[in-house]
């Protein structure tokens, strides 16, 4: 079961996103939160799976709350769930810790599958979102830059480190890289701890970034 904290200002879309995450069984809503400061309260009472925040709340915002919850409750996957989509929030969010970006006016399975995926310990963004993460990474000027940078950080991994770190870019969650590479569970999790240490990033969406910069991943 997927032990989920919701967290909106508003009564009804709680209401409604309760409802779709619990529609298939798997999904349990622990904690509810009208607030970004509550919802940082709850997370550390009830430590759940995943946190699932919309980023504009009052008393703190969604984006100061994942951060704060990432910071404290480790053990907490923070995704966001907003009617925004501007980059400048994903780029806020993805830097303070979150691994999913999902949008509200996206189709209901795409919310379950998000959350089962940030729970699995994978990354998850809407379409629309990962649209604007990968057109940000290729259209500026420093695309050639960046992408020389990326493949000298990834170079310095070992073989079976890069393998995992391609397979994290996919968007793949450690069970499934597990089963792909043949390899248990707890040695997946250590590559990836690993991975994320040498280089340098906080969460698997950022070295899913470098991975794709270094062209691990089309």
């Amino acid at each position: 079961m997927i032990r989920v904290l919701l967290a909106d200002d508003e009564a009804m879309v709680r209401a409604g996103v309760r409802a779709i995450l619990t529609s298939g069984g798997e999904t349990e809503v622990v904690a509810e939160a009208g607030d970004g400061r509550e919802a940082v309260e709850l997370a550390r009472a009830h430590r759940p799976d995943v946190a699932l925040l919309d980023i504009r709340m009052p008393c703190l915002d969604g984006l100061a709350a994942a951060e704060e919850i990432v910071r404290t409750v480790p053990g907490t996957a923070v995704a966001m769930l907003t009617t925004f989509s501007e980059q400048a929030y994903v780029a806020r969010a993805l830097g303070g810790g979150a691994t999913g970006f999902l949008l509200k006016s996206g189709d209901p399975y795409e919310l379950i599958a998000g959350v089962r995926a940030v729970a699995g310990g994978a990354a998850f963004l809407s379409p629309r979102v990962a649209r604007y993460v990968i057109d940000g990474l290729g259209g500026s000027d420093g695309r050639l830059g960046r992408e020389a940078a990326a493949r000298a950080r990834v170079a310095e991994l070992s073989p079976r480190e890069r393998e995992v770190l391609g397979l994290v870019g996919t968007g793949l969650s450690n069970p499934e890289i597990a089963a792909r590479l043949h390899l248990v569970e707890g040695t997946v999790k250590a590559y990836v701890s690993a991975v994320l240490d040498r280089l340098g990033v906080r969460n698997r969406v950022q070295a899913a970034i470098v991975a794709y910069e270094a062209g691990l991943v089309r």
